[in-house]
């Protein structure tokens, strides 16, 4: 037997409907946000992701798909969506017509780590960019999105995690600082950190290995090094968070894994008991260098990301129901061949018409079918032998009421329809007599 590869999963029949109505309700969100869908390769050049030989990243370094393809060009599987829409912005000159772009996009991401519950080899992200703006507030709408979508899928408690890195000034002084407080406990750092010592020291803080060990603990804070600009913008953040009611804690560690950060740092937890401390659902921040970084022109931007995987594991987890299994509307059930001949007619007209419907094209005995229209949820269940066929009739079954009917072979369709009209009228009366 042929088993898929580590650290992917089938979506089976009974999952796809869940994924089906988790984005349809992201893009729901997203057109209140008007942001518009973008769809890029799942692979793209290998620069586009592995830009700089200083980034520190565990994605970038460690992570990543690299191949070559025929050509002996260097490629990459998209570890992440916000560095494809960015190529994609500038190649496509998304600049010249707008000077605020938002966009979203939805699929699969590929990152070689320990697969574990909820996170996979290859996943399934969902991210909104907004390019263009440098104001602090669409900072804030970024992060309100987030928590409008953890809302929508019933999940209620949700709080913010919240840093700012600064501008380039404030970095640059909080760099030299952090240098010199690990420099001193160069023997006591990971493999990893002692790396990020000499490339990129603000990963340090972003470490799961020494962030428990006092030395850590008392490392300088970046928030003691912000100029006032970004102290000041910082502010404003979190003065419209409070307008918006939105819970949050600033935490100094917060950095986040990826090197192009900077200003506003995120992470949406919700209050999920099986989580533990692996609470974070969501995740985001301003990267203002990134598309010059890539070639365009310089372009403020801010973006976040969900685990979609961690998003429908939440709601589980949570005994929330994304969907309800309505079943079909009609489940047909021929004896003899000509029967399933009419049957075939029979269900294209309804299906046409928007009704759902089902057969067992095989056959099999009459308790085994009555057994699939159960399996089915199928709302009617409608026999036809070859007397019924002779005369034109058809019996159908309402499996509400098991009430039983012979009606005219034609009138299966206007019979089915306004049987769930008269239904769903009788649910308004009685909904308008409750208010």
């Amino acid at each position: 037997m042929i088993a898929k590869p580590k650290g992917t999963y089938d979506i089976l029949p009974n999952e796809s409907e869940k994924w089906a109505k988790l984005e349809e309700t992201v893009r729901k969100i997203c057109k209140l946000y008007n942001y518009k869908e973008i769809r890029t390769p799942i692979f793209e050049s290998a620069n586009v992701f592995h830009r700089d030989a200083n980034d520190t990243s565990d994605m970038v370094t460690k992570e990543t798909y690299d191949f070559k393809d025929r050509s002996d060009r260097l490629i990459t599987l998209r570890p992440e969506g916000t560095a494809g829409c960015v190529r994609a912005y500038i190649e496509n000159k998304l600049y010249v017509d707008n000077n605020q772009t938002k966009l979203f996009y939805m699929g699969p991401m590929f990152r070689y780590e320990r697969p574990q519950k909820g996170r996979n080899r290859q996943f399934s992200q969902f991210g909104v960019e907004a390019l263009g703006s440098d104001s602090p507030l669409i900072d804030v709408e970024v992060i309100s999105l987030g928590a409008s979508l953890i809302r929508a899928l019933g999940l209620k408690d949700v709080k913010v995690k919240i840093n700012s890195l600064g501008d380039e000034e404030s970095r640059n002084n909080y760099r030299d600082v952090l240098i010199k407080h690990f420099s001193s406990h160069t023997d006591e750092l990971c493999e990893d950190c002692k790396m990020r010592l000499k490339k990129n020291p603000l990963r340090i803080l972003d470490c799961k290995v020494d962030r428990d060990k006092d030395f850590f603990k008392s490392a300088p804070k970046i928030n003691d090094y912000l100029n006032d600009y970004s102290k000041k913008r910082f502010e404003t953040v979190l003065k419209a968070l409070d307008s918006l009611e939105l819970k949050y804690e600033v935490d100094d560690n917060l950095v986040r894994g990826l090197d192009y950060y900077c200003h506003t740092v995120f992470e949406l937890e919700v209050n999920v008991p099986e989580f533990g401390a692996q609470n974070v659902i969501g995740a985001g921040g301003r990267y203002d260098k990134l598309v010059s970084d890539l070639g365009g022109p310089k372009t403020p931007g801010v973006g976040m990301a969900f685990g979609m995987e961690r998003l429908l594991l939440a709601n589980e987890l949570m005994g929330k129901e994304l969907v309800r299994n309505t079943g079909i509307h009609a489940y047909f059930i021929a004896l003899g061949d000509k029967a399933r001949e009419e049957i075939v007619k029979l269900m294209n007209i309804c299906r046409i018409g928007g009704l759902s419907c089902e057969m067992d094209y095989s056959g099999g005995s009459l308790k085994s079918q009555f057994k699939k229209a159960d399996n089915n949820l199928a709302r009617f269940t409608l026999i036809l032998g070859d007397n019924e066929l002779n005369e034109f009739k058809i019996n159908i079954k309402d499996n509400s009421n098991d009430v039983q009917e012979t009606i005219g072979l034609f009138d299966v369709y206007p019979y089915i329809v306004n049987k769930l009209k008269q239904e769903s009228l009788g649910a308004c009366a009685s909904c308008n007599k409750k208010e």
